[in-house]
């Protein structure tokens, strides 16, 4: 990419079809470089993630019906913002060039003489009906394809489509912008020789969660599609091409598509459990209610790591346990030789995992995944007069250092990092409770659970959680969420993230 020139420098990109992880690489790349972000109401939500904190965003709203800017104040406002020396990202869903009207955009550019790249997307003309399991063009089917607008500009005065070479001359037809004037297709296409038994489909948000995909052929698509209430956005794919979905369909197959799943963890530890429940069709809402800061000071953390000597035992309760130790250590200029002469405990395979990335393994991992698991296992060991270090949050449940204290060993409660409270999305979660599109919410910790309660207005939040399900990592996060008026509907058998997972999908299959 170009440095950024004096008057500024637009981006035209194509933000893919809907599933945020479509977007290219140069896309995303754009995205995280832009003073100024202007966006259309098809591009996925996630992907705005990827921007500064200080980029200007602005959603100019291009959907159908119902525009938040006419596209002429739309051109107006790019070549302003890029005047102003910015660089300007004009994120657009599918490709620019594949009826996104980038051309009509690069033309302003063009006569305003602001330099602008071209970054192509994936158009939901080829994305939709591939995750609806309909390839285009199949060699024993058709080698031939067209993408067609369903939707032409209506200052026309006439057609410009030749409906008679589309009818008879090509294999497999994409209408995009098509659902509204699906009886005039279907007429046209019959009307010129396309046989009435012909292959139809229709895929409505296609790539995401709530991809919907009706089948038929050109005599009953249309009541079929009526049945199904089908609406924008949606293509129409039209072809023998289509009778291959019955066995090449896979991503409606999906144990939680159509789901929308709140993920309460931190921001910075949501995304395995966010990828993970999307890779299973959900829709996640990143809707962080804690996040994880420094301790007040870090002053007894320095001291214990640098008189580990005194130590027996250090027992990591959790991954950030294990990363605010060994980042005090670092900075000490020690390595994990500084534990040669210690045993260690770990809650977790998570845990665990994290240690065995420093180079340390791990002498107890309970069964299970709590406090009082770890208690048990030293039931086992001689700690009598032991010293132990618990390295873990400031406001950590206080059974662990009791319970080994009972047993006779001296342990040093040291604050490695803390959890606040975060109000990162709270206004879009109130809005989707009250809109009734949240399906489930999930907690991992009883912080988690604490602090979402908190975010709920007093008055509302039982009317909100109506029909919500309640997921739970484990026991004492759902006697916590219980406490707190939640019914929790389900926790998980084994107190992880795959095991929450395995819990939900096992939830909804049952149902």
């Amino acid at each position: 990419m170009p440095d950024k020139a004096q008057s500024g420098m637009v981006y035209l990109v194509g933000a893919g079809p809907g599933d945020p992880e479509l977007i290219t690489i140069k896309g995303r790349r754009c995205i995280a470089r832009a003073d100024v972000l202007i966006y259309d109401y098809l591009a996925a939500e996630a992907l705005l993630g990827h921007a500064r904190p200080d980029c200007e965003r602005i959603y100019v709203g291009k959907k159908g019906g119902d525009h938040t800017l006419a596209q002429g104040k739309i051109n107006e406002l790019i070549v302003a913002k890029a005047r102003e020396g910015r660089v300007v990202t004009r994120l657009k869903g599918g490709d620019p060039f594949i009826f996104g009207r980038g051309g009509e955009e690069a033309e302003v550019l063009v006569a305003a003489g602001i330099p602008f790249e071209i970054v192509p997307g994936v158009t939901s003309a080829i994305a939709a009906p591939a995750y609806a399991g309909i390839p285009l063009t199949h060699r024993e089917f058709t080698s031939t394809v067209a993408f067609i607008t369903g939707h032409e500009d209506p200052a026309k005065s006439e057609s410009k489509i030749d409906w008679a070479a589309l009818a008879t001359g090509i294999g497999t037809l994409v209408f995009l912008m098509g659902v509204k004037n699906l009886p005039h297709i279907v007429a046209q296409l019959r009307n010129h020789g396309r046989p009435a038994e012909t292959p139809a489909a229709l895929v409505r948000w296609g790539t995401t969660s709530r991809q919907q995909t009706v089948v038929g052929t050109l005599a009953d698509i249309v009541t079929r599609a009526r049945e199904a209430n089908m609406g924008a956005p949606a293509i129409i794919v039209v072809g023998d091409v289509v009778g291959l979905r019955g066995t090449l369909q896979w991503f409606e197959r999906r144990p939680l598509l159509g789901k929308r799943i709140v993920v309460t963890r931190a921001r910075a530890q949501a995304s395995e459990l966010t990828e993970r429940l999307a890779e299973l069709g959900a829709d996640c809402l990143e809707c962080p209610t804690i996040e994880v800061a420094p301790p007040d000071s870090y002053a007894p953390l320095d001291c214990a790591v640098a008189d580990l000597n005194k130590y027996q035992w250090v027992v990591f309760t959790s991954v950030n346990g294990v990363d605010a130790f060994f980042q005090r250590l670092c900075l000490q200029g020690l390595d994990a030789r500084a534990l040669g002469h210690l045993r260690t405990a770990a809650i977790g395979p998570a845990t665990a995992e994290r240690l065995r990335g420093h180079g340390v393994g791990t002498d107890i991992l309970p069964q299970t995944y709590q406090a009082e698991s770890v208690v048990a296992a030293f039931a086992h060991e001689p700690i009598q007069g032991q010293h132990i270090l618990l390295p873990r949050a400031r406001e950590a449940r206080t059974v662990l250092p009791e319970q080994l204290r009972a047993m006779g060993a001296r342990v040093d409660e040291i604050p490695a990092y803390q959890t606040k409270t975060s109000h990162e999305n709270a206004d879009q979660l109130l809005s989707a409770l009250r809109a009734g599109s949240i399906h489930m919410v999930t907690f991992t910790s009883s912080s988690t659970a604490k602090n979402f309660k908190a975010l709920l207005p007093e008055k509302e939040a039982h009317a909100l959680m109506q029909g919500v399900t309640i997921a739970c990592i484990g026991d004492i996060t759902a006697e916590t969420a219980a406490k707190l008026g939640f019914k929790v509907d389900l926790v998980a058998d084994v107190f992880t993230i795959q095991g929450l997972c395995d819990a939900i999908v096992k939830y909804y299959q049952a149902r």
